[in-house]
């Protein structure tokens, strides 16, 4: 994402009754298998701006130039997912990441939304020609690869950053977001970012995530015991008084400081540049290329229309999707 600082500011009274409901998500929890509810595309905007810093500086862990170019010809995966019993796609998300997947209580039907939903109905549309032909399984951040290894689903869209690491177990495509690590924190708190300020801290970050890998790298004397399944059980973990600050990525944390009007973004910029990119099982090629052709045509048209309106606001910024890189 290349953005420009923003300038906006929190309205109190509506983050806060948007922190209720990320409260009430994440302790009602995740559930493994979670099928696409039938709900209507009546979608509402709702939590102010929280300015997000352009990330500082680039991941030394930075392999988005691997993905393969884009295509439109089926495959052997594709044509195994074209051919089962089931016609629709199968895709892992979040249920309880505000503005990326979410329900919103508020709403009849449960209806997942979001921007990573939006992209998985613009992936579905691309391969059955039905934007709805669609099936979401909600899985935990710390599941995202077994998930797919397992062949519990063909895919993950799911705020998930593509590095050197993961590429040994999962294919991602080219990248469709840009953010970066940063500390969230209680307003009052002492904390002012990625720095000394964390010694003695109790950190929470997600298991299997980058936040949890850049802790373990670099800590600075804080506590980083604490891990949980899904980011957003970090907040509540926050909320209650279990830890004192959360590493996540700043676009989620922005989601989070538009849900509770106590807690900001420390630090003048993430710590990281990482880009978020769409999982796939390991050597399915031809799935991988269809899903760079969906994100080349989505970059020119679609893309902008699903930040603005699910992420400006909370981020608070003008934005692009990152170039694609290819790797052949």
């Amino acid at each position: 994402m290349r953005t420009r600082r923003g300038t906006a500011g929190l309205s109190g009274g509506r983050r806060a009754g948007i922190g209720a409901l990320g409260l009430a998500c994440a302790l009602a929890g995740t559930l493994v298998a979670l099928p696409r509810g039938d709900g209507g595309d009546d979608r509402t905007g709702g939590g102010a701006a929280v300015p997000v810093a352009a990330p500082a500086r680039a991941d030394a862990d930075d392999c988005n130039d691997r993905s393969p170019r884009p295509s439109g010809k089926d495959g052997p995966t594709i044509e195994a997912i074209k051919n089962r019993e089931v016609k629709k796609l199968i895709v892992g998300v979040d249920q309880n990441s505000y503005r990326w997947g979410y329900r919103d209580p508020n709403k009849p039907g449960g209806t997942l939304e979001g921007f990573d939903i939006d992209l998985a109905h613009e992936i579905a549309e691309e391969i059955f020609g039905d934007r709805d032909a669609v099936v979401f399984r909600a899985i935990p951040t710390n599941q995202r690869i077994p998930a797919l290894q397992s062949g519990q689903v063909d895919m993950v869209v799911r705020t998930m950053t593509v590095n050197c690491e993961r590429l040994e177990d999962v294919d991602f495509s080219t990248g469709y977001f840009e953010t970066g690590q940063q500390v969230l924190a209680p307003v009052k708190s002492g904390i002012t970012g990625y720095d000394a300020s964390l010694r003695g801290k109790k950190i929470c970050s997600a298991a299997g995530s980058i936040a949890e890998e850049e802790l373990k790298k670099k800590s600075f004397g804080a506590d980083i015991s604490t891990t949980v399944p899904n980011q957003l059980d970090c907040l509540v973990r926050l909320q209650l008084g279990e830890v004192d600050a959360v590493v996540t990525d700043s676009a989620l944390a922005a989601g989070q400081a538009a849900q509770d009007p106590t807690v900001e973004l420390k630090g003048k910029e993430p710590f990281t540049t990482e880009h978020y990119g769409v999982a796939m099982k390991k050597g399915a090629d031809d799935l991988v290329r269809r899903v760079n052709k969906v994100l080349a045509d989505y970059r020119e048209d679609g893309w902008k229309k699903s930040y603005d309106e699910w992420l400006r606001g909370p981020i608070g910024e003008e934005a692009t999707p990152p170039k694609a890189e290819y790797g052949d």
